[in-house]
C-alpha cells in the first residue's frame, strides 16, 4: 500500500489527475499484491505541482522530476525495485509527452520501519498488513 509523492514544475503534465492514478496503478502491479480494496484504496499518489523556479539542480536546472515511493519495509525486492524505477520513469515521460524527461526525473524508493506503517488508527507490522490482507480475500470470497 504505497504512498507516491511526484514533485514537479507546474504545467509539467496536461493531466495530473490520471498520471497519479497511473503511478498508483504501477507500484501496486509492480508489488504484486491482491487487487483488493484493502490495497486499491490506500495505494495512493500526491501529485505536488510547484511554482517555476521551485526545482533548482546545482546547474540551476529546473526541468527535472522528483517522484518518491514509500512502502512497507521489503515490499520490493531487487527486481521490483528495478521494474518499478522503470515503469515510473516512462509513465512520467509520457504523461508529459517528452521522451527526454526520462533522463531528468529522479525516483527514490523509501521504506517505512516495521512497525511503521499506519493504516486505520493502528502502527502496522509486516504481518499486520498480510493477516488484515488475508481476512479481506476471504471475506470477499465468503461474499
Amino acid at each position: 500500500m504505497p504512498m507516491i509523492d511526484l514533485y514537479a514544475t507546474e504545467g509539467t503534465f496536461a493531466d495530473p489527475q490520471t498520471l497519479g492514478r497511473r503511478l498508483a496503478e504501477i507500484v501496486m502491479q509492480v508489488e504484486q499484491v491482491p487487487d483488493i480494496p484493502m490495497f486499491r484504496k490506500n495505494t495512493a499518489a500526491f501529485v505536488h505541482e510547484l511554482p517555476a523556479g521551485a526545482i533548482r539542480n546545482v546547474d540551476g536546472d529546473s526541468d527535472h522530476v522528483r517522484v518518491q515511493v514509500l512502502t512497507n519495509a521489503g515490499a520490493l525486492d531487487r527486481d521490483k525495485q528495478l521494474a518499478v524505477v522503470a515503469r515510473l520513469t516512462d509513465a512520467v515521460a509520457e504523461a508529459a509527452g517528452d521522451p527526454s524527461l526520462a533522463e531528468r526525473t529522479w525516483v527514490l524508493l523509501t521504506e517505512a520501519v516495521e512497525g511503521g506503517w499506519g493504516l486505520w488508527g493502528t502502527a502496522h507490522t509486516n504481518a499486520d498488513l498480510v493477516q488484515a490482507a488475508r481476512a479481506e480475500i476471504a471475506k470477499l470470497q465468503g461474499a
